[in-house]
């Protein structure tokens, strides 16, 4: 249990400072190893009732992989677009640019007991509902709402094995913006696990929303 407590918290030393951010848990690793990268800090901040977002990239170099390690007490609403400006950065640079560079995010596995990490690069955020008629998995604070019905996680598998898909449509994912970044990793996490008729959930990888 200790050792599970220093892992979901990351610590960065910047000008004798100590500042800490607290890591999203999972149950499962995505990926586990991630070489040749550089790490980006987003913390937690307050001002009174104000909750505020700062982020530390000072050690990113653009032709690595990025972790981006997220506090989880975060709201996707404060995240994402920080995330945003990151990722148009690294897009737009040509001097140094590394087709092969990914980005990630990383969280604590509370079952394997390790750093892992979710990759993110091609995920082009949108900071509104998807107007198109497209399969789409909303995850709420509070609940799970496949389309227009609402469905728990324990039987969410066994929902869409069921639910007619047309062309192996893929579904779109969408988040509460108000919902912690933490609940985010995890979200993301428990949808890579779902199968349905023993192959792995069909997603959009190249769009989300937050709404």
């Amino acid at each position: 249990m200790k050792y599970l407590s220093l892992l979901a918290l990351l610590t960065l030393f910047s000008c004798g400072n100590k500042e800490d951010v607290l890591l999203p848990k999972s149950n499962f690793t995505i990926v586990k190893e991630v070489n040749d990268l550089s790490p980006i800090y987003i913390f937690y901040r307050t001002n009174e009732k104000d909750t505020l977002v700062e982020v530390n990239r000072k050690n990113s170099i653009i032709s690595t992989n990025w972790i981006l390690n997220v506090d989880k007490r975060l709201p996707l609403r404060l995240v994402i677009p920080e995330v945003m400006k990151l990722q148009q950065k690294k897009r737009e640079e040509k001097a140094h640019k590394n087709e092969k560079a990914e980005n990630y995010y990383s969280y604590a596995d509370t079952v394997g007991r390790n750093l892992a990490f979710i990759p993110f690069t091609d995920v082009f955020y949108k900071m509104e509902k998807p107007l198109s008629r497209s399969l789409k998995i909303y995850f709420y604070k509070d609940k799970l709402v496949v389309n227009d019905s609402i469905i728990s996680k324990a039987d969410l598998q066994k929902y869409l094995s069921y639910m007619p898909i047309e062309n192996d449509s893929p579904f779109i994912l969408c988040f509460d913006k108000n919902s912690s970044f933490g609940s985010y990793i995890e979200n993301k996490v428990f949808i890579k696990t779902i199968k349905v008729n023993k192959k792995a959930l069909k997603i959009d990888e190249n769009q989300e929303f937050i709404f």
